[in-house]
């Protein structure tokens, strides 16, 4: 497990946060660095047909080792972290034998990762943990991902007698800001279907995810001085407050769950004179989803009709459910079902709830499920990724490729 663990802070240590605000790809410069020292150790461990792109994409083979036709699939990951919380100077933790107990992040500061609030980590007694210090997210989400397909195919490499088709491996920027897929060229990657590693726990596979869109209110007002703004006055940041008060109060992340679509606004800002609220739209259910982005048009329309036409609202789809795409090709789930069973992993089969550059390609003629990285509260300073985790993910790897050469 070593390998894992040098492997994986190898990568966490390098600073590749993307940024929403930019139109580059990679939205960020540093984001380069850590996809150079990928293409070079794809290099290195024996890949052949390395390749990074103008955009930074890269793509890899491992070749067939059977004499027979066997499909393409292919295993990806990105490589940009969330911009939600800095990863700026990561310093990771090991922590051995975890014994079950609360962990000191930071004791200066009095960051604690307990489990009487992360009650997942109890699963995790006995195991090797790589947390943070309490300053910065980890990078788990999705550079464990990284560590495990790269290790998975080093370990194939090395390892001729396990028999297998064509294996192609993708490394993503930017899909923490809902552009990882926009540029990946699925013509050039050639699979016939793929996993993409960036899930949470151990056993995760999923194959259906939110639909998913994001909205921008802006509101103008009107600045009166308030000893004579009576009749005159616009607030448009009392607006805005009237805004949020009007979309349903139960219908947030914090009170949802499974299959629950929700409202999330993340993003205010304003004065008097100019306001703006940003914010996301989930669902699984399409019905469900457009009646959501309906709701946002009609209290758009009831606010200019009380104030005035004061508010705008732009509305942009992000993705969709990628069930649609993948229950006619249920068989390269039921792969992956079996590559853990095989291993005694319990597969937890469930909606993701969020998106993955895998719900973009499988639009895009790519279907591509979805399987656990093995880390946890991500996009934060608790985060954390179990070494056991990352190990059994890079088994599964091996094996759905073991898998699909004997199924086929």
């Amino acid at each position: 497990m070593q390998q894992i663990i040098d492997r994986f802070i190898s990568y966490i240590t390098i600073d590749t946060q993307s940024d929403p605000n930019s139109n580059n790809t990679p939205s960020t410069e540093k984001q380069w660095t850590l996809a150079h020292l990928l293409v070079a150790e794809l290099k290195q461990i024996g890949m052949q047909d390395v390749t990074i792109d103008d955009n930074a994409y890269i793509m890899a083979t491992l070749p067939s080792n059977i004499d027979k036709q066997v499909p393409t699939i292919g295993f990806i990951s990105h490589f940009d972290t969330s911009p939600d919380f800095t990863a700026t100077n990561v310093k990771p933790q090991l922590v051995k034998n975890y014994d079950g107990g609360d962990i000191v992040l930071n004791k200066a500061e009095n960051i604690i990762l307990s489990p009487d609030y992360f009650e997942d980590l109890l699963q995790y007694k006995g195991n090797t943990l790589i947390t943070t210090d309490g300053t910065t997210l980890l990078g788990a989400d999705d550079k464990a991902g990284i560590t495990e397909i790269v290790t998975a195919m080093e370990y194939l490499i090395n390892h001729p007698e396990i028999k297998h088709g064509n294996i192609r491996v993708g490394f993503t920027p930017d899909e923490e800001i809902g552009r990882g897929a926009h540029k990946f060229d699925v013509a050039a990657f050639g699979a016939d279907w793929a996993y993409t590693m960036d899930g949470s726990q151990i056993g995760e596979l999923e194959y259906e995810n939110f639909n998913a869109a994001s909205a921008k209110v802006t509101i103008k007002g009107k600045s009166v001085h308030p000893g004579y703004a009576k009749g005159k006055m616009v607030n448009a940041i009392s607006i805005a407050n009237e805004f949020m008060s009007l979309l349903p109060a139960d219908e947030v992340p914090q009170k949802t769950t499974a299959r629950e679509g929700f409202f999330h606004v993340h993003h205010i800002n304003g004065t008097i004179e100019h306001a703006e609220l940003e914010l996301i739209i989930r669902d699984h259910d399409m019905e469900k989803f457009n009646a959501r982005k309906q709701l946002l048009q009609e209290i758009t329309q009831k606010l200019n009709t009380r104030h005035g036409d004061y508010i705008q609202i732009e509305l942009m789809d992000q993705y969709f459910n990628m069930r649609e795409k993948i229950e006619p090709v249920m068989h390269i789930v039921d792969i992956a079902k079996e590559a853990m069973e095989s291993l005694d992993i319990v597969p937890i089969i469930k909606p993701i709830r969020g998106g993955t550059d895998g719900s973009q390609l499988s639009y895009m003629n790519l279907p591509c499920p979805n399987i656990f990285a093995g880390g946890h509260n991500f996009h934060g300073k608790y985060e954390y990724v179990p070494v056991e985790s990352m190990q059994k993910a890079v088994d599964v790897i091996v094996k759905i490729c073991e898998l699909t050469a004997q199924r086929n």
